[in-house]
């Protein structure tokens, strides 16, 4: 039994580890072969695009 309770979590992490060997292999290495359109605008112009907000409102009388 206690053979058991260190061979389980050991495996368990065996799983998790070739896992992800298997996902670096599948999935693509970063965005370098990866463009956005060019009709798209880009995350940092929608960003800094906005208007600027009005500030502190002036004081009542």
């Amino acid at each position: 039994m206690a053979l058991l309770a260190v061979l389980i979590p050991l495996l368990m992490l065996g799983v998790v580890l070739v896992l992800g060997r298997y996902e670096e292999l599948l999935l693509p290495q970063g965005d370098t072969g990866r463009r956005e359109p060019a009709g798209a605008p880009s995350a940092t112009a929608a960003a800094t695009s906005s208007p600027a907000p009005a500030g502190t409102p002036a004081p009542s009388p």
